[in-house]
């Protein structure tokens, strides 16, 4: 399974979230977010918009690497791999 790791801002809103990361199966971003989403109700919203689509200010990086498919989260994510989501914050 691969370990999705998130950023600070995110334990706010879901305080159950392991800031070790959670193990976690899906062949695509999208399949991970989704069993993410499954198990912490509400999690996708801050990551998706709508459509599905990757939100304007949040990032996903798989083993380092910058989400390519920011409309349909088709990116492959390897087994023992590393998917980090990164949600950036804005205002002022």
């Amino acid at each position: 399974m691969a370990v999705a790791r998130f950023t600070p801002h995110l334990y706010r809103y879901f305080p159950t979230l392991p800031h070790d990361g959670e193990h976690v199966g899906g062949a695509t971003a999208r399949d991970v977010l989704a069993e993410l989403n499954r198990r912490y109700p509400g999690l996708a919203g801050y990551i998706v918009d709508d459509a599905g689509a990757l939100r304007k200010h949040v990032n996903i990086f798989i083993e380092g690497q910058l989400l390519a498919d920011r409309a349909t989260l088709s990116d492959p994510v390897h087994e023992r791999g590393e998917i980090f989501f990164f949600q950036a914050l804005s205002g002022g």
